[in-house]
């Protein structure tokens, strides 16, 4: 039996940042996202603790078990330079930073992570990221928060910024806690493209085609489609995955391949975004498997940062020949 820190997993999504701290010894005791087509794919792929799919707001905090962190990739639109930027203006959305800072002010857990999009920091000229800190550190908690690209630390090809904000309820924890270094990137966008994609994701034939003919020409570059134009990348890795990437939408991941050119299959996403190859998607339509990749996160990251987590709460373990890690002590 699994007997590691345990950690609640809201906004759960298809499971992202659950994957990254399971890996690093913890044990998942309770799931939450509102969106049922995600329960779907997240109950597929975890045996235990599955998906809980209701509003958190109706999720009361006695209710939910034991636990020693509380994980959370609360909604990006509301702050997300793609979006409207509202913030807490956006009814329904902006508001969720409120549940957690409920659950927090109830169950007073050891730890948290949040992770949202880089713009929180900025949003409203810092005041929105200011009264977020504020409210935790309000609550007994150390707050510390830095903004972590996926590509220089999670070894996976993707231009991706994210801000990661860490707390504590001891100030011991919150001293020794220090962010992951960064990693050099040694993986390539070939490395994890599948040698064939099935028909269906060739634009070749499409009207979409004549406009991408002459500018998606070569076969080390991943290329976006702006609306009404190309644009390359030039980093050589692929932009930031988003929701929409399935559905015509704003930056498109596109490639070349031997057969012509195609966006990237949702498998490709998800390993983009640092999901490991057991891990299975269902047969849904691609636009919602798009969705879901592209509304998680790298999980190579979280990882990493649930590690230094772990060592902040002089966690012990030591790795195992399967994806769990096993616990030697708890301090």
């Amino acid at each position: 039996m699994h007997s590691g820190l345990r950690t609640i997993d809201l906004f759960a999504g298809i499971g992202g940042v659950r994957i990254g701290f399971e890996k690093a010894g913890f044990e998942t005791v309770f799931a939450n996202d509102f969106d049922s087509y995600c329960k779907i794919t997240y109950d597929l792929n975890f045996s235990r603790a599955k998906l809980t799919v209701a509003d958190i707001a109706e999720v009361r905090s006695e209710d939910l078990p034991k636990f020693d962190l509380l994980l959370g990739g609360f909604p990006c639109q509301p702050f997300s330079i793609a979006g409207l930027r509202k913030g807490f203006e956006d009814e329904g959305r902006g508001n969720l930073f409120f549940e957690i800072e409920r659950i927090l002010k109830d169950r007073k857990p050891r730890a948290f992570l949040l992770e949202n999009v880089k713009n929180l920091q900025s949003h409203d000229d810092g005041r929105t990221y200011r009264f977020i800190k504020e409210r935790i550190q309000e609550l007994g908690y150390f707050v510390q928060e830095k903004v972590l690209n996926s590509m220089e630390y999670g070894n996976v090809p993707q231009n991706r910024e994210r801000i990661y904000i860490v707390g504590f309820l001891s100030e011991e924890a919150y001293d020794r806690f220090e962010f992951p270094d960064k990693t050099p990137l040694t993986t390539t966008i070939k490395d994890i493209l599948d040698k064939e994609a099935d028909e269906k994701y060739y634009y070749n034939g499409k009207p979409l085609y004549e406009k991408l003919k002459d500018e998606v020409i070569s076969e080390n570059t991943v290329y976006q489609w702006r609306r009404k134009y190309v644009r390359a990348n030039k980093k050589g890795v692929c932009p930031t995955l988003t929701a929409n990437m399935g559905t015509g939408g704003h930056n498109v991941p596109i490639i070349r391949d031997h057969k012509g050119i195609r966006k990237l299959t949702p498998k490709e996403c998800s390993r983009i975004q640092g999901f490991p190859e057991y891990y299975k998607l269902p047969d849904i339509a691609d636009s919602r498997l798009y969705k879901q990749i592209g509304n998680s996160v790298t999980t190579t990251v979280i990882e990493k940062v649930a590690l230094q987590i772990s060592s902040a709460l002089e966690y012990k373990y030591q790795p195992s020949k399967i994806t769990k890690l096993v616990p030697q002590t708890i301090s």
